[in-house]
């Protein structure tokens, strides 16, 4: 089974959000045209409390982008994004929904931030993804979304660890860092995740 699996969508990651990617918008039509290419739509959504610990502003005396160690690892402040019930966690209102057989919420725990739609950022939990697109029969997945070098990338590496065959639509996704995603690019094609782009499925 071929799946699509979008990944945070969401408004706050739409220019004019809390932690706008650039061009975010554009992205949206292209992921409308895809679902029909798929027997599966899938979706994952940032759903933070507001006191998460990933957000600068529940760190006093830090500033947003700044880095600092968390668990042993290192964690970027980033600006309040997606924060649970808000509008700007809610799904870029263009992008069409019907399709989506279940929606996948990350970044729940207060405690850890969570990148990848499989798992939070230190592998302690498992979003239950990996089962879920097993028990589908999922043989094919194909990842598209917001942002490209840090969920889109994090939810390819997890997917390709976790036995799926990947594929990453590059004219689907748009990245925070261009320069930092180039050399992730190269790093997902070591790993035998494929580089696509959206005409050619």
């Amino acid at each position: 089974m071929k799946t699509l699996l979008i990944v945070d969508v969401q408004n706050d990651f739409i220019p004019g959000g809390s932690l706008s990617v650039p061009d975010g918008e554009k992205i949206v039509p292209i992921i409308n045209d895809l679902q029909d290419k798929f027997d599966l739509v899938i979706a994952s959504q940032d759903w933070h409390p507001q006191d998460h610990v990933s957000f600068a502003s529940n760190h006093d005396g830090k500033s947003t982008f700044e880095e600092i160690q968390l668990h042993g690892k290192p964690q970027t402040l980033w600006p309040d994004h997606c924060v649970q019930g808000t509008k700007g966690a809610e799904f870029h209102p263009d992008l069409i929904t019907d399709k989506f057989e279940t929606i996948f919420r990350k970044g729940t725990d207060k405690e850890i931030d969570s990148y990848s739609a499989f798992f939070d950022n230190g592998h302690l939990k498992s979003t239950g993804l990996t089962g879920y697109l097993k028990e589908k029969g999922t043989t094919e997945l194909y990842l598209c979304g917001l942002a490209a070098d840090i969920c889109v990338y994090f939810s390819a590496y997890d997917a390709k660890k976790e036995g799926f065959k990947c594929y990453f639509i590059e004219d689907a996704s748009k990245a925070l860092d261009l320069e930092g995603f180039e050399k992730q690019k190269k790093e997902l094609i070591n790993m035998g995740i494929q580089i696509v782009t959206s005409d050619s499925i």
